[in-house]
């Protein structure tokens, strides 16, 4: 029997829609888009910040869930990007400090077993970094795409992203790797203000400008919120203005990161990760382990996910967000904690005839993570995740070697400053902040938030905090007699810790 005319274009219509003749493929699932900012503190509105413009970040949020807390293990830009990109403490990862310049540290080579750009890509997905990269080797931290972009400017650098987000021709899921360098310091000084010691720009552009696409947001230094660590002064106040400036030009970029999934009909499709490096940009917050430097904003809208607009009380940390999202795309193998398709760094040095002879683990091979996946607390948010974490702070500059270790459950902090008998080092762009200046050129008593400013840079050997009853580190219970047992108790718990996680400075408990 012959087939009719109309029966035969039915059969050719069905197949060439099944090949995707007819212009429409379906996008990828499970599409990973992780945005990390550059020393911003969760000062948002979805974290109860009534000054911050960021109406896109808490649209997210209100779609998906807020972790309230959320810590950095390290307030310092290489070494806390390289825990985020590996699920290893940079203790133990070997990226102690700086990567750029001079200060040229840089990660083992045998990390790329763990890596999460390769262990993405070994999972199926295409790969793409954009903006801040500021870790090493780049070998280990590969990604298949580097996309070019205005690091200043997010709305830009969305666009600079967008062929890539809904490129069709390539089947796999994308993970697109976003670094924004604001709100971090730098662009000079405010020539606009009337203070004596200026402001700096945090990345705006001078005389008021605007950054191209960006309806840029201007505060008014006397609206601001001047967090407990700082002094409430006319120098903060007109920092932390340029710095609330900073973080709104970030929203509007992930703003128009939404738009771009929406119109290609990836929205529903993609888990979406907004984090910072570590706390804000102030003495007090960045390079320190105090709470404004290690806390950090944790937005995570999972698609695939019932629950919206919810919180999460659960620990957690920059060290699990490899495994997280390894296990989101299917690659987290439960019983070792690392990939179920592990790259083997010796026949990968061979192939690449490099690093053959170096020291490329530190003596201890890289199998597993030592953060863990949270994807649990998405599907149940009164869930627990870490009991306590870990905090691991040695260099951020070169010349800054001052090492400090942090133990942190929900009742109980102990800072370790194991350099205590030095004074405390600045980072540049912290020393010649205006916040910072306007307090020390007034003398060792005069007040610096909470301390003062002899007390900052002249720390104890250990600072105990009740974290519940004094969230602002005010009242440090080492040097109270009364806390003895309680003291040791943490002390305890910090030594095994630093010998379940591979800390070299162990050993500082018992030499010199």
């Amino acid at each position: 029997m012959r087939t009719s005319k109309t029966n035969r274009f039915l059969i050719i219509l069905i197949f060439l829609t099944c090949l995707g003749w007819l212009g429409h493929v379906d996008a990828a699932e499970r599409n990973v888009l992780f945005i990390i900012t550059d020393d911003e503190s969760p000062t948002l509105g979805c974290y109860g910040d009534t000054v911050a413009a960021s109406p896109s970040i808490d649209a997210i949020a209100a779609d998906g869930l807020i972790f309230r807390n959320a810590f950095a293990t390290t307030a310092s830009c290489s070494a806390s990007r390289s825990v985020v990109m590996s699920g290893v403490h940079n203790h133990r990862n070997g990226q102690f400090g700086h990567q750029h310049h001079y200060h040229k540290f840089s990660s083992f080579h045998d990390v790329v077993t763990l890596s999460l750009p390769r262990v993405m890509a070994r999972a199926g997905y295409r790969t793409a970094q954009i903006g801040k990269y500021h870790v090493a080797p780049e070998k280990v931290y590969h990604y298949d795409t580097y996309l070019k972009g205005d690091t200043r400017n997010a709305v830009t650098m969305a666009e600079a992203s967008r062929e890539f987000l809904t490129d069709k021709d390539d089947p796999r899921p994308f993970f697109l790797y976003f670094a924004t360098s604001d709100p971090h310091r730098g662009g000079g000084v405010d020539k606009r203000s009337t203070s004596e010691l200026k402001p700096d720009l945090f990345g705006n552009k001078p005389e008021r400008k605007s950054h191209e696409s960006v309806n840029e947001v201007f505060f008014d230094p006397d609206d601001v919120i001047v967090p407990a660590f700082l002094p409430d002064t006319r120098e903060t106040r007109e920092e932390l203005a340029q710095y609330y400036q900073s973080c709104a030009r970030i929203d509007q970029g992930v703003g128009r990161l939404i738009e771009i999934l929406k119109e290609a009909d990836l929205y529903d499709k993609t888990l979406i990760v907004f984090t910072s490096d570590h706390g804000m940009a102030f003495s007090g917050g960045k390079t320190t382990v105090y709470e404004a430097g290690l806390r950090v904003p944790m937005v995570v809208r999972d698609p695939y996910q019932t629950e919206r607009g919810v919180e999460s009380n659960a620990l957690i940390s920059h060290v699990d967000i490899t495994p997280t999202l390894l296990d989101y795309a299917g690659g987290l193998n439960d019983k070792t904690n690392g990939p179920t398709n592990p790259l083997k760094p010796g026949t990968f040095w061979m192939e690449e005839d490099e690093a053959v002879r170096d020291n490329r683990n530190g003596g201890m091979p890289f199998t597993n993570y030592q953060g863990k996946s949270w994807l649990h607390c998405l599907a149940n948010p009164t869930e627990k995740h870490h009991d306590t974490i870990f905090a691991s702070h040695t260099f951020h500059e070169i010349q800054m070697y001052y090492p400090m270790r942090v133990v942190r459950d929900d009742h109980y902090k102990l800072i370790w400053n194991i350099a205590h008998p030095l004074p405390y080092p600045f980072a540049s762009d912290l020393w010649v902040a205006s916040s910072w200046q306007a307090q020390f050129q007034k003398g060792p008593d005069a007040p610096y938030g909470n301390k003062t400013v002899d007390t900052y840079i002249h720390r104890p050997a250990f600072e105990l905090y009740d974290i519940q009853a004094d969230p602002n580190e005010m009242t440090n219970l080492a040097e109270s007699t009364g806390h003895a047992d309680l003291l040791k108790k943490y002390q305890d718990k910090m030594k095994a810790m630093q010998k379940d996680l591979q800390d070299p400075w162990l050993i500082k408990w018992t030499y010199e």
